[in-house]
């Protein structure tokens, strides 16, 4: 992590967690009374979210970590449920949505842990299947150097046989997976695009060599994996670059292994798009043949889409029929054209991928 600054809220300062994790940064710190005035010090930068990838904020969670993915009903949703234990990033992809989804952008990490281990407790009482990932409002590895947060979240999901734990990354942070007692409740899975995406589009990131290299490792520990394809990039030649990804993604891991493959083509805010114009002047991505979607996103024309996901899909089921391959927001004539069959409603999705758990990852149903 590339800091330069910590910011500690005052009402926290003497936490235990805030106070080891200053004894693992050495960095000049400053207490702040009222985050307003973080905010706006950031916002006077001539680049908001370039400053605040810089410093860190140690405060507390006040709304609760346990969130339901915010889908819309106009496209399919998984029924994920988000476990906001930090926001934002330290690594720079032009289409992360994350810089105009908070205001200000602010790298924050929750130090209250005692509510986040009371609300696992809750969850794990439940007698559905939960499904549980770290990394839609950060990357779940970047805090591995200063925190024990993946040791804590491995061993406190491991325990039970209702829920799995989802730690999602563009990184290769694995070092403290290993050796850890994790009864496959933990599944490590890793967002992949191709080479040319990635050298642009995803800076600060790790190689696709480098990463699916950690998935093998993760594979050799006996961690259950999962890939993400999302957001895909259409330019010219990209069928046959991606067609490459996947063909090295099995060169690497075992299908046995896999609980899901999620696809999803490139989607933004119109607010977006200024962002990317400004902080990464050689990318393209916002100027392809976009339309308003169901939810006010700019999204690829359907044709499009549909395109390159039937391939996409063919390429996967190939190489590993029995693999759960599934849609990221989606609406019923993708799933149909291209899967050859619509999610049932009232979280059809969800117990697919619920099943899928429970034989990869030895869920009790």
């Amino acid at each position: 992590m590339i800091l330069k600054k910590l910011f500690i809220d005052a009402t926290i300062a003497s936490h235990p967690e805030t106070e080891r994790i200053c004894r693992h940064l050495d960095l000049p710190a400053e207490r702040v009374d009222d985050p307003v005035s973080l905010y706006q010090w950031i916002n006077r930068a001539a680049d908001p979210v370039g400053r605040a990838k810089q410093v860190l904020y140690l405060t507390r969670n006040q709304g609760g970590f346990l969130k339901p993915c915010p889908g819309t009903r106009e496209y399919t949703c998984c029924d994920y449920q988000i476990l906001h234990v930090a926001s934002f990033c330290t690594m720079d992809c032009s289409y992360c949505i994350l810089q105009s989804y908070f205001h200000p952008p602010l790298l924050q990490f929750f130090v209250n842990r005692e509510d986040l281990d009371a609300e696992l407790s809750t969850l794990f009482l439940k007698k559905a299947i939960s499904r549980v990932g770290t990394g839609e409002f950060t990357d779940s590895l970047i805090w591995e150097k200063w925190t024990d947060l993946t040791d804590y979240l491995v061993s406190r999901f491991s325990v039970q046989d209702k829920a799995v734990l989802e730690l999602k990354t563009k990184t290769v942070n694995i070092g403290r997976l290993n050796g850890l007692d994790h009864r496959r409740k933990t599944i490590l899975s890793w967002s992949l695009n191709t080479p040319a995406v990635m050298k642009v589009e995803e800076r600060r990131t790790a190689t696709l060599d480098a990463r699916l290299a950690a998935a093998a490792r993760c594979q050799e520990w006996g961690y259950p994996l999962a890939f993400h394809f999302d957001p895909m990039v259409i330019y010219e030649g990209c069928e046959t670059d991606y067609h490459k990804v996947v063909t090295q993604l099995f060169q690497c891991i075992r299908p046995e292994n896999i609980v899901w493959i999620s696809l999803g083509t490139l989607r933004f805010m119109p607010a977006l798009k200024p962002i990317i114009a400004q902080r990464f002047p050689d990318s393209k991505i916002a100027y392809g043949e976009f339309i308003s979607g169901l939810d006010n996103k700019m999204r690829y024309f359907k044709p499009l889409r549909i395109a390159l996901y039937q391939q996409m899909v063919n390429w996967i089921r190939a190489a590993a029929p029995e693999v759960t391959v599934y849609f990221c927001m989606e609406d019923n004539e993708v799933w149909q054209k291209t899967m050859g069959f619509v999610p049932p409603p009232d979280g059809g999705l969800g117990r697919i991928l619920d099943n899928s758990a429970i034989k990869i990852c030895n869920l009790r149903p």
